[in-house]
């Protein structure tokens, strides 16, 4: 198994030991960049997020520890989140 795969179906941010999703919450998939395939936890996203994405700090994109990843609705209400770079 290689990285991506083992990657697949872990949301961003959770504990190692239970890298999976939960029921009643809801899931956007990060597509491109270095968090390609995670899912991330969008329950209670408010509109401002929904609409202009949200920078997600990790230690694999460009900038390395310190950066974030930026990703965004490909459309108004979509489920994919599609990287738009990385920033400091």
């Amino acid at each position: 198994m290689d990285e991506t795969e083992f990657m697949r179906g872990r949301v961003y941010g959770a504990d190692h030991d239970d890298p999976g999703p939960r029921e009643g919450r809801v899931y956007a998939e990060l597509s491109g960049g270095p968090l390609d395939g995670l899912l991330l936890d969008v329950t209670g996203h408010g509109p401002a997020e929904q609409r202009h994405g949200v920078g997600l700090p990790t230690e694999i994109g460009r900038y390395g520890p310190g950066g974030r990843a930026v990703y965004a609705p490909r459309a108004a209400g979509d489920r994919v989140y599609e990287w738009r770079g990385d920033v400091p």
